[in-house]
């Protein structure tokens, strides 16, 4: 329990009895500053130039201590210190003079190790690193094209990673949790930026002056359930989600239910079909991609609403696509635009982004009548026509020299938008009576994402085994998603991006397939270029290999349930990292290796051409689902050829015949 006491020198917080921190007078306390930044955007990617004007370091004048409270006093800066509930604080800075930059140190240990910030995709421990908390398009089409322009001279390596500081994702948030049991949460909704690159310090810099949170536990289910009871969690998913593989199709009803009849023929087991482009798609330079226009297209898929209904009688459910932009030449646009729903720019016209090669408009989320629109079209044209989901697709886009409804500023809000994005479609299901029945899936993400949205993807992956955007990459994104309180995420198996040389092997299919098996939601995607990347029909083996994988996720239902359920009760994540119930040093540094849960520990295999997996196994004793050889804890080289690959289950597990039997 956290207790404030007051000292010689000033106050101090302990933990069970264990002093934390210390506000010891004539030490530094916090700095607080002036400043702006610049923002350049292109494509949902930023360039942000800051400019400080004035930094001021403030010292430790006079404390005040009681039960609850500790007050901080320097000349007219304030710092109060709330104890809430027994083992969090919340911090709140207070300044008298024109601030809008805030400087806060954290002790840190030489050894410790920090997780968070969102939704990191190649590194999942960020100590070492300078983090930008900043939601922004996770991969642009710079780094696309001069990693394709290096594999047509013949360089190619997977395992090269990009330097940090071009890092950016779809998903940020000012959250992270420590190796030392704690965890750090803003309530910002500004730029943030932290700085574990010292040795015995973490340096929190945010761009407005805001309250934050500590919380900590003796063990790590501790700290997540305390940080998801501040922060969110989400639901529980529909059952029908568990049944099977969610097919990934795309062009057409007569194409779709060939698809499910070849899928069931095979043996597989079917539980939903996904059609992004039941709205209808246009084909660009970069691929076959979607119209914008959030309206059955009955051309492409005629008879849809009673095909809904016969895929419903055999058990299959059918899921669909939106996002926040409108297409410009389509009649949902003009409306929007004739009724003054759309982002505007600083001449009063509608904000047109440019995503890929083409413009789109963009609904305004600040407009409560633009809010209640959207929520209608999501509500009369996708729930009423029998949609059991969707893909809720991006939220990064919101430019920074926008002018809102509101009359807000867009850089304050910016973070914020795919909250907003998700909060739509969380009120459009339950205002239908249909939560706990649609499954909706987002990309991006900021911290109230977590409470709004059923379910997170980890976005456009390269159809590769590169370390940055491959298969690799979505590991640390979901382990580190988890870390910050959202514990339900999945990817599109084989992954999207496929561009020139950028192209689905078959054995890259199967990789990714037997790898999301051992996740909440077993769900394909076409791709980018859905002619040239191998697909689940692709041949007899794929096709058999997915069958296969889908009956073993249809196997796992009862323990996913039961995760999934632990997850909405108490924030720990369905995947999660080794650490959260290793405390190991070997464990801590694991990012390509998960927990499914207690009891399953997964270790894809992530390199192309691999028949062997070295991997780690904690301080415990294992058993391989495919084999049945017994494993004690420490490094191994383990023989995992496509369609095995490698997977313990905990010996002393009361589950432990149940999960052996998932494979037979």
């Amino acid at each position: 329990m956290l207790k404030f006491k007051k000292t010689e020198r000033g106050a101090s917080i302990s933990l069970d009895d264990k002093v934390i921190y210390r506000f010891n007078r004539d030490a530094y306390l916090c700095s607080f500053g002036k400043g702006h930044n610049d923002y350049s955007m292109s494509h949902g990617s930023f360039v942000i130039r800051e400019h400080i004007y004035f930094k001021n370091d403030y010292r430790v004048e006079e404390v005040e201590v009681s039960d609850d409270k500790i007050t901080v006093k320097s000349s007219n800066a304030v710092i109060e210190v709330f104890r809430v509930g027994n083992n969090r604080i919340k911090v709140v800075p207070t300044i008298d003079d024109d601030c809008n930059r805030f400087w806060i140190t954290l002790p840190a240990g030489s050894s410790e190790f920090v997780y968070g910030s969102g939704e990191t995709f190649t590194e999942f421990n960020l100590r070492g690193k300078k983090v930008n908390v900043w939601v922004a398009e996770h991969i642009n089409g710079l780094q696309t094209a001069k990693k394709i322009v290096k594999q047509v001279f013949g360089i190619k390596n997977s395992q090269r990673k990009q330097s940090f500081d071009k890092y950016e994702t779809y998903y940020a948030e000012p959250t992270f949790i420590s190796s030392k049991k704690y965890y750090y949460h803003s309530d910002t909704t500004a730029r943030a930026e932290f700085d574990f690159t010292s040795i015995n310090k973490h340096i929190i810099k945010v761009d407005d002056i805001s309250p934050f949170y500590m919380g900590f536990g003796t063990c790590f289910e501790e700290v997540m359930e305390d940080l998801t009871d501040l922060t969110g969690r989400q639901p529980e998913l529909p059952d029908w989600v568990y049944d099977g593989a969610i097919l990934g199709v795309q062009g057409g009803t007569e194409i779709m239910m060939h698809k499910v009849d070849t899928a069931i023929n095979a043996g597989t087991d079917v539980c939903g079909v996904w059609i992004q482009d039941w709205e209808g798609r246009r084909v660009t330079a970069v691929g076959k991609q979607l119209q914008w226009n959030w309206v059955w297209d009955q051309e492409l898929y005629p008879n849809l609403d009673e095909k809904i209904k016969e895929l419903n009688e055999k058990g299959i459910k059918v899921l669909g696509y939106i996002n926040p932009f409108l297409a410009l030449e389509k009649p949902l646009y003009k409306e929007a635009s004739k009724k003054g729903y759309c982002v505007k720019d600083k001449e009063g016209k509608d904000y047109l982004v440019k995503i890929t090669t083409f413009p789109a408009a963009m609904v305004d989320f600040t407009n409560p009548e633009a809010c209640e629109w959207i929520k209608d079209i999501i509500k009369k044209n996708m729930i009423d026509l029998g949609l059991s989901g969707w893909m809720a697709d991006f939220g990064e886009y919101l430019p920074t020299d926008c002018v809102l409804y509101s009359k807000e500023n867009p850089e304050l809000i910016h973070n914020t938008w795919p909250a907003r994005w998700a909060q739509l479609n969380r009120e459009a299901v339950e205002e239908a009576g249909k939560l706990g029945e649609i499954m909706f899936f987002t990309r991006s993400g900021y911290t109230d994402t977590k409470k709004y949205s059923t379910m997170m993807w980890n976005g456009d992956n390269h159809v590769d085994y590169s370390i940055d955007f491959g298969l690799p990459s979505v590991i640390p994104a979901a382990l580190s998603l988890t870390c910050c309180g959202f514990g339900l995420s999945h990817s599109d198996i084989g992954g999207y991006t496929t561009f020139m040389n950028l192209k689905r092997s078959d054995e890259l299919f199967m990789r990714w397939c037997e790898m999301n098996a051992f996740t909440p939601v077993l769900r394909g995607h076409e791709g980018l270029n859905p002619d040239v990347n191998a697909q689940f029909d692709f041949s007899s083996q794929t096709l058999e290999h997915h069958a296969k994988f889908s009956r073993i996720h249809k196997n796992l239902k009862p323990y996913i349930k039961d995760c999934v359920k632990e997850n909405a009760e108490k924030g720990i994540g369905v995947i999660r990292p080794i650490f959260f119930h290793y405390d190991e040093d070997r464990a801590y540094k694991e990012s390509y290796e998960f927990m499914l849960g207690r009891d399953i520990l997964v270790a894809p295999v992530v390199r192309d051409n691999s028949q062997n997996r070295v991997l780690y196994l904690p301080n415990d004793e294992w058993v391989h689902i495919w084999s049945g050889k017994e494993y004690k804890g420490g490094a191994h080289t383990v023989y995992s050829p496509v369609g095995q690959p490698p997977v313990f289950v905990r010996k002393s597990s009361e589950k432990f015949d149940e999960l052996m039997n998932i494979v037979k």
